[in-house]
Formats: structure tokens, sequence, C-alpha cells
């Protein structure tokens, strides 16, 4: 998948989301500090390994003051 996080100011307001999703990286980090393992949060959210981890790298890089602009969708008419 070309951008597994997108942005989009109409969707859960504009927080970062799993492509195709409403579900926010948020809500996959906090499934994850609570104690969540991969297979319970895809089952609970309907989610892949791979989103899982694009949602936990989306944050990495994040915290590592890298852009996030490759996710961001382009503005629509």
């Amino acid at each position: 998948m070309k951008n597994p996080i997108t942005i989009d100011p109409k969707i859960r307001f504009g927080k970062p989301v799993i492509a195709g999703t409403r579900i926010t990286v948020e809500e996959v980090l906090g499934a994850l500090a609570s104690g969540m393992d991969f297979e319970k949060i895809r089952i609970e959210y309907g989610l892949t390994k791979q989103q899982i981890i694009a949602a936990i790298r989306y944050v990495t890089g994040w915290i590592k003051g890298e852009t996030t602009r490759e996710y961001a969708l382009p503005h629509r008419r």
C-alpha cells in the first residue's frame, strides 16, 4: 500500500487514520498500550498486521522528527 496512513480534514477531524478506514493511529497505539497484542487488535478493529505496523512506523517517524507529509492526501475539490 502506497500510503498506509492518511490525513484528511473530513475524516476524524484530520487525525492520521489507517487508509481506507476511520481507525486512527491513536486508537491503534492506545490498544497496544493497554496490552492488546496484534491478533486481538486485528480481530477487534479488522486490521492487518501490516496496518498495525504502519501505525507504529508513522508515530516512530513523527517522534524522530521526520516529515509525515507523504502520508497526507492531496486536497479534494
